[in-house]
């Protein structure tokens, strides 16, 4: 990694890597001129890493402009400026390095409030950024009508044992189709517009500090999937992965159980600083935004079984009908608060 290191001049006295987060290859890197993250960006996943570096560049220029104090991971050029690097087929990208750590796991629901008003924030902080600059990193990432389209498909062109053996989740999700009428009919709407959204709201996704014994959230990282979006992406991810205590792996479905109090702390945090950026229709499908991520990663889970594990993949026979199955019964439990 010398050669990486010698195009942003670094003298580098460690560096070590950082096993949280599954899509790229994090290092933490100490230097004579600073502690910095370098990243290698998974082309992959996302086949366009150029339009990743667009997107963060573009926000980037207009926080230092509007917003100079607003904390934001912002890239770091190399010698020759450029702040993506092409190397033996990879691609990298760096950030100073803030002191802050992430979480895997929630403990109480003030750290959900505390997550959800910093996705608020990144969200309405750019309220007046032209959204339409974005790229799409990932295109139709979040669109619930692709999503059905593939779950059709798969039903109908998948591993026929499989869909014999799994009728009862096939049948529970066709017959929960209002979630796609639904997202149409919010998307059509006159009162819903497209944001700079995160897309990608889960716990390990924002950084925190503890001063004085108080925890508090300082800015949000992982910025591969900002593009323009409905909140409902953003708050849905937040729904389907802040108010259960157990991931989409666990396979005791008794343990896939909603905590209300950490639901009432994430409206809290989300509406604090979106209330008013929203409008009352948008406020209106508040809720909706949980069944429409939860659902819609429920279909994925199936599609991708029935298709043989080849988005997800699998570690064992039958992991995505366990993530399946985990997501159905916390659309059920999610539908209890409402």
């Amino acid at each position: 990694m010398q050669e990486i290191f010698n195009l942003y001049g670094w003298q580098v006295s460690s560096y070590e890597p950082i096993q949280q987060g599954l899509i790229n290859s994090t290092y933490s890197i100490q230097t004579n001129n600073g502690a910095y993250i370098l990243q290698s960006i998974n082309h992959k996943i996302f086949k366009k890493p150029a339009a990743i570096d667009d997107n963060i560049n573009v926000i980037s220029n207009y926080l230092q402009k509007h917003h100079p104090n607003y904390l934001f991971t912002h890239l770091v050029p190399t010698l020759k400026g450029n702040t993506l690097v092409q190397w033996e087929g990879g691609f990298y990208r760096a950030f100073p390095k803030i002191d802050g750590y992430a979480l895997s796991v929630l403990d109480n629901e003030n750290q959900v409030k505390e997550a959800a008003q910093q996705f608020a924030g990144f969200t309405a902080i750019l309220k007046n950024f032209e959204v339409n600059q974005l790229k799409d990193t990932l295109p139709d990432f979040h669109n619930l009508n692709l999503r059905y389209h593939q779950f059709s498909e798969a039903i109908i062109k998948g591993n026929t044992h499989r869909i014999a053996d799994t009728k009862e989740a096939i049948s529970f999700l066709a017959s929960h189709k209002k979630y796609v009428d639904i997202y149409n009919h919010f998307i059509e709407h006159a009162e819903v517009k497209k944001r700079v959204t995160h897309h990608d709201t889960k716990i390990s996704n924002v950084l925190f500090q503890k001063k004085e014994g108080i925890e508090k959230a300082i800015c949000v990282i992982d910025l591969d999937t900002v593009m323009a979006g409905y909140f409902i992406s953003d708050v849905g991810d937040m729904c389907r992965t802040c108010l259960c205590t157990v991931s989409e792996e666990e396979k005791d479905l008794n343990k896939v159980v909603v905590d209300s109090a950490k639901w009432k702390a994430l409206e809290k945090g989300y509406l604090h600083l979106m209330k008013d950026e929203l409008s009352n229709f948008e406020r209106d499908h508040f809720f909706y935004a949980g069944q429409f991520m939860i659902y819609m990663q429920a279909l994925r889970f199936l599609s991708d079984h029935l298709n043989n594990d080849v988005y997800y993949g699998a570690k064992y026979e039958g992991q995505n009908l366990v993530r399946t199955l985990n997501q159905i019964r916390l659309l059920e439990q999610y539908n209890q608060l409402n």
